[in-house]
């Protein structure tokens, strides 16, 4: 056998295709081999290549390998004199594989060659012909002066943009996107380093094999198209981090002597991550800085005007830094708590929360604090304008710059619709001809591979219920709405809470009312009730206030109950519902227990909360059929009141079956 194409595909399916054709044309009169090697991919990239490339060899992983662990699985099993890594976002010449290995017959000398890779619009992918990151061709990237200066030999040596791109000439490494090396070759040297994940493996072969006496070539008599991240911008891992991290790797593996190669590329790592750490976070450090000034403003304010009305003489110089810096540091610690502080939202709810919070924290601790406690009044006077200013900023920002909002520029809610039957259909378009609610209909949502897709009417399945967080995450989804003729509640409860932290908004469409989780909000489409999901257990301030419940009812449990209960066991060997109850405080500041909530749940991915010691399940019989309702009951309607009214119920029952 001539050839054998090793291709490692991650969700882009549309790309594979195209490659897949394009290499049809080019190996008309070769003898070669196409392995692809899929990576876990959710968009039906293996139900494609099964259905319709069936001379493919076909090699699917449960989990995401990394590129260089899957190319080593397909080039184990590669047959041919020949073996080409090939990404599945390109797309190859007619002459392409006939003119490498004509290449490779007249080069007996070349380990490994790359051909000339474009961008989509003619440019030279600068990748495909590089340098090692020595010391100086590190700081030439690093600094940018390569940019500056490309056709300088002295400042553009890691791209070698100073040499002729239509020229033959060794390089030091070319892109993994597409290599070509002789079996020969891989028997020698081996495949992939798999420390490696993503990005840098291919830079670690090229240097192994110069090592082991081959030339690396860059040869542009033949192109491909390269979609440079269509096969990892859908990845869920941050690229900034794999790639310098991947470079440390390298640079530690090969050039460990190098302390100033290691300390330029720790540098790079640094500051390029910091940068990429602001980007992400830009809207929680903007929104703390704000809060910080305007708590400070605020404070400052109520030292004058308490001045003015009494005669106080303010704050000493001593305290000054103190007291304008502490306070604050409390109001925005626990503003992010309760998460009021988030990189894709601002909540003026949140904010109001952690101020009515932080007051009573911030008061109490003036008893603790004597030298800092000058006026009680101060702090209610600048709480009063905090709350006011603090939630007037952010509701410009909503309203005004429309900052944090869960919508797009349009206005429109960005929708997805869980099902494919005729009754998900109907939702999708009366959702869109819905004149008093804007939305864009983002897409379908199936249950299979097999339907990722597929044009159902006008709507694209754009992914299943197993892979939905990362279709919210890649389509800006901040609604969802189940069909639940065709969804079981078991089922709709199960991705609620997968996505509980994706700021979404989750609805269903019914013929009757039969299941609300959570308050209800009810908007009627046509004839078709929706109502909105919501419930209690999952809102991240019921969570924070059971949180403090818990907290605030374990120490004093633990210390006064405890002892006596544990030494009265150990004594008497007894035991009762009321022991076994307080015997388990100690897991409820574990925070993998509750004193309220459901029964440990370990078949299914459905959350009711933390696993309690009592609940419905204790005070009530059933059956588990009976049990899990009063668990949705309980999502639904959980409070702090609530809580306390089952832990009353259960004492009682604990108390009546030992009396």
């Amino acid at each position: 056998m001539d050839l054998s194409i090793i291709i490692v595909n991650y969700n882009v399916k549309e790309f594979l295709q195209n490659l897949l054709h394009s290499i049809f044309k080019a190996g008309t009169n070769l003898n070669y081999e196409i392995i692809v090697v899929d990576n876990a991919s959710d968009d039906g990239s293996a139900e494609i290549i099964r259905e319709q490339f069936p001379a493919v060899k076909l090699i699917v992983n449960k989990v995401n390998l990394g590129f260089g662990k899957a190319n080593n699985l397909a080039m184990k099993i590669a047959a041919g004199k020949y073996l080409l890594l090939l990404n599945p976002d390109t797309i190859v010449r007619e002459d392409t594989f006939e003119k490498m290995i004509s290449f490779f017959e007249k080069h007996k000398e070349a380990g490994l060659a790359g051909c000339k890779i474009l961008n989509p619009d003619g440019t030279l992918q600068l990748a495909c012909r590089r340098s090692f990151p020595g010391p100086w061709t590190s700081f030439t990237k690093v600094t940018g002066l390569s940019n500056l200066f490309p056709k300088s030999k002295l400042f553009a040596r890691y791209n070698l943009t100073y040499l002729n791109e239509n020229e033959t000439y060794e390089v030091d490494a070319i892109s993994g996107s597409f290599m070509m090396m002789t079996k020969e070759v891989y028997d020698k040297v081996g495949g992939f380093d798999e420390q490696f994940f993503m990005y840098g493996e291919d830079l670690d072969l090229c240097y192994r094999i110069q090592k082991a006496g081959y030339k690396v070539y860059y040869v542009p008599e033949t192109q491909i198209i390269h979609y440079k991240g269509e096969s990892t911008k859908r990845s869920s891992y941050d690229e900034v981090k794999f790639f310098y991290s991947a470079m440390h790797l390298f640079v530690k593996k090969h050039l460990s002597s190098s302390f100033i190669v290691e300390l330029i590329l720790r540098s790079a790592i640094v500051v390029r991550g910091a940068f990429a750490f602001l980007a992400r976070k830009k809207l929680i450090i903007i929104s703390i800085i704000i809060d910080f000034i305007i708590f400070n403003l605020c404070l400052y304010a109520a030292e004058k005007i308490y001045m003015n009305l009494s005669g106080w003489k303010g704050f000493p110089a001593s305290a000054v830094i103190i007291v304008y810096t502490v306070p604050a540091l409390i109001q925005m610690f626990i503003a992010m708590i309760v998460g009021a502080y988030r990189q894709d939202k601002i909540s003026v709810l949140k904010i109001q929360l952690s101020v009515l919070v932080s007051l009573p924290v911030l008061t109490s601790l003036t008893f603790f604090f004597k030298e800092f406690a000058y006026s009680r009044a101060v702090v209610l006077i600048s709480y009063l304008f905090l709350m006011v200013f603090l939630s007037f900023w952010r509701a410009v920002a909503k309203v005004v710059f429309k900052v944090g909002l869960s919508f797009d520029s349009a206005g429109q809610k960005r929708t997805l619709v869980v099902g494919l039957n005729e009754t998900a259909l109907m939702i999708g378009h009366k959702l869109q001809h819905k004149r008093t609610d804007l939305r864009n209909i983002v897409g379908l949502i199936g249950f299979s591979n097999k339907e990722v897709g597929m044009k159902i009417n006008s709507f694209e399945v754009v992914g299943t219920d197993q892979n939905i967080q990362k279709i919210i995450k890649e389509f800006n989804v901040n609604e969802i709405i189940f069909s639940s003729s065709e969804i079981s509640y078991n089922k709709m409860m199960e991705i609620v809470s997968r996505c509980q932290n994706e700021n979404v908004e989750f609805k269903i469409v019914g013929s009757n009312l039969e299941f609300i989780v959570g308050k209800t909000a009810v908007t009627l489409l046509d004839d078709m009730p929706l109502i909105e999901l919501h419930y209690n257990i999952s809102d991240p301030k019921m969570k924070f206030i059971k949180t403090l419940f818990d907290i605030c009812l374990a120490f004093p449990a633990l210390f006064l109950i405890y002892p006596f209960i544990y030494f009265n066991h150990k004594l008497s060997g007894r035991k009762s519902d009321f022991s076994d109850f307080i015997l388990d405080v100690p897991k409820v500041l574990t925070g993998k227990y509750s004193f309220v909530g459901p029964k440990s749940r370990k078949e299914d991915n459905l959350y009711f909360g933390k696993p309690g010691l009592t609940g419905y399940w204790y005070i009530e019989y059933g059956n588990q059929e009976e049990i899990e309702k009063l668990d949705f009951y309980y999502a639904k309607n959980q409070n702090i009141w609530l809580d306390l009214e089952i832990l009353g119920k259960s004492i009682n029952k604990m108390w009546s079956k030992n009396s």
